[in-house]
């Protein structure tokens, strides 16, 4: 990914409904959600909803997909994996970074 990507598909998260969106996405999975679910579930008026996903389609991080006579929504996992990957390039000059999970009382 070039910079101006990586800087759109920031832009794009950096407002608290589409992150919400976004991550509502992400948990979502493979099979993704119609705008009805996500309007539902995340207590967002229908048009707004549809703004902030036109948002997020246009900066890679969702696909949508006519199912029959719906819309569904898809987290793009290798555009968010690549925002990742550009983020975390050259992380601490090679040198081991991470805390470690017993310090952070993660088992991750």
């Amino acid at each position: 990914m070039n910079q101006d990507e990586i800087i759109a598909a920031l832009a794009a998260l950096a407002h608290p409904v589409r992150l919400d969106v976004f991550r509502a996405l992400v948990v979502a999975g493979p099979a993704g959600l119609t705008p009805g679910v996500m309007s539902e579930g995340l207590g967002i008026v229908g048009t707004t909803l549809s703004f902030h996903l036109k948002e997020l389609v246009n900066a890679g991080l969702v696909s949508q997909e006519r199912v029959s006579r719906h819309l569904v929504y898809r987290a793009a996992y290798e555009r968010m994996n690549g925002v990742i990957g550009y983020l975390t390039e050259n992380c601490c000059a090679g040198e081991s970074c991470a805390v470690p999970a017993a310090a952070t009382g993660c088992g991750c």
